[in-house]
């Protein structure tokens, strides 16, 4: 089980930088797993990883393998806390996220779809320097109840159910914000309204069993 789950876990993250959400060593992926979370180590290009390359960090923050784990293990640790959902957790830096996170800019209820995350925009986490605790704190204030935000001079975080939901997310988040530049430099787009959204809201609720971010078109 725990060696199937960390062959997922680094196709995954293989994935996440084919598909162009991510380049090089940057960003990560974890998994909770047991009373921790599995999590690409520092520094280790994706391509290279082995099964036991990878890290495991316990609730309490002790580190279990050869690698330390990734800089922003804390939010990691911290959203597996906070949240009883977030079976993996997706960070990322997408260009069109980041573009949006160095201009400090929420991606706002321009189009339906931003709900796929869970509410009525995608918000933006407050600046704080890599791997501290503070960014941390900055992104738990801001994701809340949802699955996704921007971190402010940064990039992208997503949390989902399982893994590949995760990269669905980030995937369908990384496209919102592409589409929302090119709204910002043509002029300012029509945002739709809290009631409207609440609509939208509820409709992605009764889509079955399929979870957020799954089967809207």
């Amino acid at each position: 089980m725990a060696e199937a789950l960390r062959r997922d876990l680094i196709e995954t993250a293989i994935e996440m930088n084919r598909c162009g959400l991510n380049r090089g060593t940057s960003g990560n992926l974890s998994v909770r797993h047991g009373d921790g979370f599995l999590i690409t180590p520092s520094g280790m290009p994706y391509s290279e990883l082995q099964a036991a390359d990878l890290v495991f960090v316990s609730d309490d923050g002790r580190f279990e393998g050869e690698y330390r784990p990734s800089s922003e293990w804390r939010i990691h640790r911290d959203v597996y806390r906070a949240r009883e959902d977030a079976g993996a957790i997706l960070h990322a830096h997408p260009v069109h996220c980041t573009a949006l996170a160095c201009l400090r800019k929420p991606v706002p209820a321009f189009h339906y779809m931003v709900a796929v995350a869970g509410g009525k925009e995608i918000p933006l986490a407050g600046y704080a320097t890599f791997g501290s605790q503070a960014l941390s704190d900055n992104v738990l204030a801001a994701l809340g109840s949802l699955d996704a935000c921007l971190m402010a001079n940064h990039g992208l975080i997503c949390l989902a159910s399982e893994m590949q939901r995760a990269l669905a997310l980030a995937v369908e988040v990384e496209q919102l914000a592409h589409s929302y530049l090119l709204c910002l430099a043509a002029g300012e787009p029509s945002l739709l309204d809290d009631d409207e959204m609440e609509r939208v809201l509820t409709r992605f609720r009764d889509y079955g069993n399929r979870g957020r971010g799954e089967g809207r078109g």
